[in-house]
């Protein structure tokens, strides 16, 4: 039997302590941060083009972050009108045409499809579906799954990229393509393997039209959910399971507060995310090593938590607006990531900040090559492979593989620890030796070790090796007095957050 860890509360001023230091650490650090881009502005205009701000009067805007920058200029020139067309086709539909609303989702999400990407681009797109859907027909997993990485894999082929650049007409227009084949890649495995797994029913009587008219039906139910227009070009990710289930669901509806509050709230984050970059420069810094060797140190701290926020603000973003327009069809969206700041450990920043994914890589990769049902090694090869085709999909670059390598240790390292402090002598020793109160500092202390690699883990990601290379060297290897600050800081900031989560942890 599992021991049980008491959940003890501590001193009302103690936590308040806790939150008092972490907020203002935070502020400090972004201040160095500001500093440090003022001072500096002019030679990063002249390296990067600082753009003029127009959020705040008298500052330059930082536009180096490609996928803000990208999606922002996409939103205004058309995405944000098509979405908007949506929203109105999709409520004409559901009061006249309530049992054709799959047909009518599925011709508009090809036509504005089509006047983004234009012909050849729907061309890719519908070689892809087709190829995935003849493949799925010899209900085989591993022969999709075989396809379906083939397909993939040609998304980083260079011969097939200046291919598809002559055929679009911008280069806007041909990063679009890849960001929308690279998702609908992910809705055809999850179609495929859900069609393998579970063949749709047909009633005709002729084997043959029974044949044709089943292709038919899959084609079409394949076609309504890749170009599902909220989700079609970034997510967040839908498994074909739950987007069949729901969208058979009677709409319900939301109230006019309801929408206005969750717009509000959109450009609220739109708005945060905008002042960061107004008001420090931490793409245009990040990108140059001189910049990185001369930060101060809390300007660099404030570096790194400038960036995992900045990232987590611009999802709130990008997956909040569509997410309002999936529950205004009647779907339940996966849930908004969680704050980076209160992510304690790798496996919570999977579970919790792209939940659409995470769903995802359980359902078709970790649980059916057994996950931790079949023992230890089964779990170690599903999560590795998981990470692995994490990696794969974003274009497995080298600084994807050392960040896939990292968050692939730390989770085995995490359950491993669970495992150990779940231990019945161990779990004694520390009843007997240690109050509740301080078992909970303790555990939040070891909270704050994962942490800081945690965060070394997103600036790989976000960043690159280089980054994660300086930040490593810099604050691990020459800290001193500021590692140890900063150890500090992360101990105080976890013990006011994450305690009773890992506790709960521990007692799964």
């Amino acid at each position: 039997m599992t021991p049980k860890w008491e959940l003890a509360s501590l001193p009302r001023w103690e936590m308040m302590a806790y939150w008092i230091l972490s907020f203002s650490s935070h502020l400090y650090s972004f201040y160095q941060l500001h500093r440090f881009s003022k001072e500096h502005e002019v030679s990063l205009d002249r390296e990067v083009q600082l753009q003029r701000g127009f959020l705040i009067w008298g500052f330059k805007k930082d536009p180096t972050d490609f996928e803000w920058s990208f999606w922002n200029e996409w939103a205004w020139r058309s995405l944000l009108w098509s979405l908007i067309g949506h929203a109105v086709v999709s409520r004409l539909a559901a009061y006249y045409l309530p049992q054709f609303r799959l047909a009518v989702f599925a011709v508009y999400g090809l036509l504005s499809a089509s006047w983004l990407l234009g012909v050849w681009g729907m061309t890719v797109l519908m070689l892809h579906l087709s190829i995935s859907l003849v493949v799925a027909q010899l209900r085989s997993p591993a022969l999709s799954w075989f396809c379906s990485l083939l397909l993939l894999s040609t998304l980083n082929v260079g011969a097939l990229q200046d291919l598809q650049r002559g055929w679009c007409t911008s280069e806007d227009q041909y990063y679009l393509l890849l960001f929308s084949t690279a998702v609908c890649s992910l809705r055809c495995i999850s179609f495929s393997l859900e069609l393998c797994w579970h063949p749709l029913q047909n009633h005709c009587s002729s084997l043959e039209h029974k044949g044709l008219k089943t292709v038919i039906s899959q084609f079409y139910k394949l076609t309504a959910y890749c170009f599902y227009h909220p989700l079609f070009y970034n997510g967040p990710i839908m498994t074909y399971k739950d987007f069949s289930e729901q969208i058979e669901r009677p709409v319900c509806k939301l109230s006019v507060v309801y929408v206005l509050s969750g717009i509000l709230r959109v450009f609220v984050w739109w708005c945060l995310a905008e002042f960061m970059i107004h008001f420090m420069y931490m793409h245009a810094i990040q990108s140059n090593e001189t910049y990185l060797e001369m930060l101060p140190h809390w300007a660099l701290g404030g570096l790194a938590l400038a960036l995992v926020q900045f990232f987590y603000i611009k999802y709130l973003v990008l997956f909040g607006a569509v997410s309002l327009l999936v529950r205004l069809d009647g779907l339940e969206p996966p849930t908004l990531p969680r704050c980076v700041s209160i992510m304690y450990s790798f496996t919570g920043m999977w579970r919790h900040f792209d939940v659409g994914l995470y769903k995802w890589l359980i359902r078709y990769i970790y649980v059916p090559l057994g996950g931790s049902r079949h023992g230890v090694f089964w779990k170690i090869v599903s999560t590795a492979l998981a990470f692995g085709f994490v990696c794969f999909w974003h274009g497995c670059h080298d600084y994807l593989q050392y960040w896939a390598l990292l968050n692939w240790i730390g989770v085995l390292v995490e359950n491993v620890l669970a495992l150990v402090f779940s231990s019945l002598p161990l779990h004694h020793a520390i009843v007997c030796c240690l109050s509740p109160r301080m078992q909970r500092r303790g555990l939040a202390l070891i909270a704050a070790l994962s942490t800081a690699l945690l965060i070394l883990s997103n600036l790989l990601f976000l960043g690159g090796i280089h980054v994660g290379r300086i930040f490593w060297k810099r604050v691990f290897v020459q800290g001193g007095s500021f590692k140890c600050i900063h150890s500090l800081i992360y101990h105080f900031e976890k013990e006011a957050h994450f305690s009773i989560l890992l506790m709960r942890l521990l007692q799964k």
